[in-house]
């Protein structure tokens, strides 16, 4: 089993290490935020939908709702994937179209606002306010946008006990509706989980179980 890091370990040095010197992205979007989202792609307006992407990665959700016309602002701690992330959205003709910005989402704030703002996968080894952070994101949220939370709903069915050790507990999507804390100025459009079959890393069959949450502010 590999060794989980302490709890109070420096999280932008966690993360940094952890992306290491070679991309671990495996170019494709998450496919529980494509199926949520894909309906919501952009119609022409008279302003470009905006859509901000927390803890982005290298990148892979971000480039596939920029590719969807979204104009994305992608946040992540690690810098070294940033880069990864930049690298690939100019080689694919999307680089003015992503704003990538190295940031702690444990204390970042901004003034803007968005139509759409995306957690995917918002989980930590090491300390990290996971609910903190997103009741945070549902005020940066415009009228009429929405956030959408995929997350882990449980350890993967090839899991031992222990393995795959998170800051916060596991959550299916009632407790996440429930963690964000919303007011009567917003809809839940979508609460429920997505299966997806896969391949455990012994090439055996597999399951992972994503708790789906999408929101409207009204």
């Amino acid at each position: 089993m590999t060794a989980q890091p302490a709890p109070g370990a420096d999280a932008e040095a966690f993360w940094t290490a952890r992306y290491g010197d070679a991309p671990i992205w495996s170019g494709a979007p998450n496919a529980s935020l494509v199926d949520t989202v894909a309906p919501l792609a952009p119609t022409r307006s008279d302003h470009p939908l905006r859509a901000l992407d927390l803890g982005s990665g290298e990148g892979g959700d971000a480039l596939w709702l920029a590719a969807q016309g979204w104009h994305v602002t992608a946040v992540d701690i690690a810098s070294n994937a940033l880069a990864r992330g930049r690298t690939e959205a100019e080689r694919v003709g999307l680089g003015d179209r992503v704003t990538w910005v190295q940031a702690d989402l444990a204390t970042w704030d901004t003034d803007d606002r968005f139509d759409l703002v995306a957690a995917s996968f918002l989980h930590s080894s090491v300390s990290f306010p996971r609910t903190a952070v997103l009741r945070r994101a549902t005020r940066l949220v415009a009228p009429g946008g929405r956030l959408v939370v995929v997350g882990h709903a449980g350890s993967p069915s090839w899991a031992s006990h222990g393995e795959h050790a998170h800051a916060e507990p596991l959550v299916g999507p009632a407790e996440q509706v429930k963690q964000l804390a919303l007011d009567d100025r917003w809809t839940v459009e979508v609460a429920e989980l997505h299966t997806r079959h896969i391949a455990a890393p012994d090439g055996s069959p597999a399951t992972l179980e994503d708790s789906v949450v999408l929101v409207r502010r009204d």
